[in-house]
């Protein structure tokens, strides 16, 4: 015997899209300074998933981050951590109370909107496999976290900060969707930027040495 569907308004509400998200953001905070903890209030339920999402935005764009670099690489670090000791995500009172500039979501959502349509346009549940286990999940926590410490070195150097900010993107993203192919992508990303990383420590020994020895020549 077939059961009735159930009535339109018992169905549970669709997540509602990353861009409606930051859309919402700007327009409650377009004209005021906002704190980290409102920004969390406002995103409720799926909050500090979409928070890695907004704080990674600004180090794949040339928004410029003076004074929030350093804060923001903390805050992805911290709710990483937690989520790597399967722990609820949480952050220091002192990071929630840390005020972003009025106009800061207008001037993020004009710089990165192309990445959000394509994470709106890609991201889906996919490749379960590799999101039904919490140790895996907490797997992919840890390499997000890695990433992030990358973000906090001061490394004036081109795509320094790429690399690891599209990793915690694309692992961000497949977490909060699902989608195991994200994942995978993220951990391509966060190898290549380890090699690229190997990379730039090889040049600068060889440069090192052939200073050294153009200067006992």
């Amino acid at each position: 015997m077939e059961t009735a569907a159930a009535p339109e308004s018992q169905r549970l509400p669709l997540p509602r899209r990353l861009s409606e998200e930051l859309a919402d953001l700007q327009q409650r905070f377009a004209e005021k300074p906002v704190t980290l903890r409102e920004v969390i209030y406002t995103l409720r339920g799926r909050a500090y998933t979409l928070l890695l999402i907004l704080l990674t935005l600004p180090f794949l764009t040339p928004l410029p981050l003076p004074g929030l670099s350093t804060p923001f690489g903390l805050a992805i670090g911290f709710i990483a951590m937690r989520l790597s000791l399967g722990q609820k995500p949480w952050l220091p009172m002192r990071l929630q109370r840390r005020e972003l500039p009025a106009g800061f979501f207008g001037k993020l959502f004009t710089v990165a909107a192309r990445v959000i349509r394509f994470l709106e346009k890609f991201l889906r549940p996919r490749l379960p496999v590799l999101t039904a286990s919490g140790v895996l999940l907490q797997l992919h926590a840890f390499v997000m976290l890695l990433a992030a410490l990358t973000l906090l070195l001061p490394l004036p150097i081109p795509f320094t900060n790429s690399f690891p900010a599209w990793a915690i993107l694309l692992l961000a993203g497949g977490l909060l969707e699902r989608d195991g192919v994200f994942i995978l992508g993220g951990y391509i990303v966060f190898v290549l930027g380890v090699l690229y990383f190997v990379f730039l420590g090889e040049a600068a020994t060889q440069l090192v040495q052939a200073l050294i020895h153009w200067l006992r020549s």
